[in-house]
């Protein structure tokens, strides 16, 4: 198991890392941790484990590359391959696929921090309010655990969100806010395909920011989500259908907002979702009656045998 590595989610990989591993043990599964540093390469050509889990959060672990090294020694992954990893990455990228699958996603632009330096900001910024209106969500092009991000809620806190935003990527995306309920649904392969677990509800006092996911006090979940079962079959089929739209495999975790007419608004999935005590995907597999333990070993026993995860 890969946990820790150098993007600005390393202590949130290391926790997801000792979490992940206990259960396994716990259920008889021998497992190494190992964090992502010079002697990578040469420990995995050494130990040749049957298989690699990159519980790995931010850049390099979503983004495919630590994949690609792993890939190229020849060892099996827990997860997603590469080049989806890739693909599901990229914020915009993602939504765009989705988008012309007729999944709903809220209306966005991306700004490169260089181009943005090199126009008239305040010029761009009010193009941004009259095209896209109020309020706004700004955030990485590429990252995760809500780092960068800021609601906007009146023009004058523009300028302050994008420069928060730049210190956590060269590229901002501002999308429309989407009002509604916050929800997140984890997927994980079966045999007959793709299955979403239950949907966990966010309900937070201020922003879902990274204080608020990973230190209990400030948010409280509800899994199920309160929602009517057919919007909360709708948030499902999103989850799943963007799982198989972008080519994940093994697990995955899809942030919806639903709004007021009950209908899901993609935001972003994640490819290695968070396994913390705070984390959403360990909250659904609960609620939905599954053993951690036995459901990692399972991950990991499809990921070995190449086959789809089988939920008992």
């Amino acid at each position: 198991m890969l946990a820790g590595g150098l993007s600005h989610e390393r202590d949130v990989s290391l926790r997801s890392g000792r979490r992940v591993a206990d259960a396994l043990r716990a259920v008889g599964v021998e497992v190494t941790v190992h964090d992502v540093d010079a002697d990578l390469v040469t420990a995995l050509s050494e130990l040749r484990p049957d298989v690699v889990w990159p519980l790995l959060h931010g850049a390099t672990g979503e983004d495919g590359s630590v994949r690609d090294v792993v890939e190229l020694l020849g060892l099996r992954l827990v997860g997603s391959d590469a080049r989806a990893s890739r693909v599901a990455w990229s914020k915009p990228v993602a939504k765009t696929l989705l988008a012309a699958s007729g999944i709903r996603t809220p209306e966005f632009v991306t700004l490169p921090q260089a181009l943005f330096r090199e126009l008239d900001a305040p010029a761009v910024l009010a193009a941004l309010v009259d095209r896209l209106g109020l309020p706004l969500v700004v955030k990485p092009e590429r990252g995760g655990s809500a780092l960068g991000v800021s609601l906007v809620e009146v023009a004058e806190d523009l300028p302050r969100a994008m420069v928060e935003c730049f210190a956590y990527g060269d590229t901002a995306l501002v999308e429309r806010a989407v009002r509604g309920t916050e929800v997140a649904v984890s997927v994980v392969d079966t045999g007959s395909g793709p299955v979403a677990l239950p949907a966990v509800e966010v309900v937070v006092d201020g922003p879902y920011d990274f204080d608020a996911r990973y230190n209990p006090g400030r948010v409280e979940y509800f899994t199920p989500a309160r929602l009517s079962a057919t919007a909360s079959a709708d948030a499902a089929d999103v989850a799943v259908r963007a799982h198989a739209l972008l080519r994940l495999s093994g697990l995955s975790r899809t942030d919806l907002v639903v709004d007021a007419d009950g209908v899901p608004w993609f935001l972003e999935v994640n490819v290695a979702p968070g396994m913390t005590e705070t984390s959403l995907f360990p909250q659904a597999a609960e609620a939905a009656a599954l053993n951690l333990g036995e459901l990692y070993r399972d991950v990991v026993s499809a990921a070995w045998r190449g086959a789809p995860v089988s939920l008992r």
